[in-house]
């Protein structure tokens, strides 16, 4: 660290990459932005801002580093934000030569190592020796475009460590970005994988057109489901009813800025899912995430009907209206 700033670097092209560069550059004085492609960076630097999400935000180019080597990112950083979707996780790190184990690692990832099926934070420990202590989970109800609007958010900072957590949060917080710390990093990335497969569910009922008051059960069916699979993967003295979980499901369940939601609406009006996936030309993490999670939970054998419906209608192709009206006998 030079002159008591830390060095971070952004890792991921994003729209949540690009957002938390916005609110990290309103506390520090530079920034390392690592973006697999050129061709994204060329024109960055031409317009003065991401040419493919939040384009309304400008950037103060003179304070950004960029680079296309994940190598050079890694060497000059303390701390390294990781915003690039779960699945494409393994491939950005293939390309890494240099040792992260003393690096901070952030990880805003909403999803899950697939093949692995590990959280984010584990998947640094068990394959790149990142101590627990020196990995902080972003989460909550916080999506990229109303920070990008500078609308009130807020942010849960997830990590063992405190002290790392108070850095982080001096970090990232400001006037319209609140932060709160928590240590059940495990239970936050669980509960941010789950909710994505619950907002899936959500977008194929309003697809399917039924209304406000059977998404207000599913939902409320939902966070019970996510207690349940939380405290038996990882017990511990959790509040569900808190913003990073229930917050955090309820907008992904309901917002328009939620792709989940969208993806799930577009299978629920009858597209396949390898069209919607197409049509979206963006990531929905709960695709991914309803396999590894029900993998998981192979193990487990946690009641998790909503979950049992949204894997049979994206893996086993069964009908979305047939699945649902089964799943309707199940909720309370």
């Amino acid at each position: 660290m030079e002159n008591n700033y830390p060095k971070v670097a952004i890792m991921g092209g994003g729209s949540f990459a690009t957002a938390i560069a916005k609110i990290v550059m309103e506390n520090v004085p530079e920034i390392i932005w690592y973006m697999r492609r050129e061709d994204q960076i060329a024109e960055f630097k031409r317009v003065g801002h991401n040419p493919s999400y939040l384009s309304a935000v400008s950037f103060d180019l003179d304070r950004i580093k960029f680079t296309s080597k994940i190598n050079v990112a890694v060497a000059e950083a303390d701390i390294l934000f990781f915003a690039t979707p779960s699945p494409f996780l393994k491939s950005h790190l293939k390309k890494l030569r240099r040792r992260i184990d003393s690096k901070i690692i952030v990880t805003a990832i909403k999803g899950i190592v697939p093949d692995e099926n590990l959280v984010i934070s584990d998947y640094f420990n068990k394959f790149y020796g990142v101590p627990e202590e020196h990995v902080v989970a972003l989460s909550g109800p916080c999506h990229a475009e109303e920070i990008a609007l500078e609308r009130t958010s807020y942010l849960t900072i997830a990590c063992l460590d405190r002290e790392v957590g108070r850095l982080i949060s001096s970090i990232v917080g400001g006037d319209y970005l609140r932060t709160s710390l928590s240590e059940d990093i495990y239970g936050v990335e669980y509960g941010a994988v789950l909710k994505n497969v619950y907002a899936i569910a959500a977008g194929i009922c309003h697809g399917l057109k039924y209304g406000d008051n059977f998404q207000a059960v599913l939902v409320s069916n939902s966070i019970q489901e996510m207690n349940r699979f939380c405290n038996a993967v990882h017990p511990f003295h959790r509040n569900v009813q808190e913003s990073v979980y229930l917050g955090d499901l309820l907008v992904t369940a309901y917002s328009k800025f939620s792709r989940n939601r969208t993806f799930g609406s577009m299978i629920g009006k009858g597209y396949s899912v390898k069209t919607a996936q197409m049509e979206m030309e963006m990531i929905a993490e709960g695709y991914y995430g309803t396999k590894c999670i029900h993998e998981i939970n192979e193990k487990y054998q946690v009641n998790m009907p909503i979950l049992d419906a949204v894997y049979t209608i994206l893996y086993q192709r069964r009908s979305p209206s047939a699945v649902m009206k089964e799943l309707i006998k199940q909720l309370m």
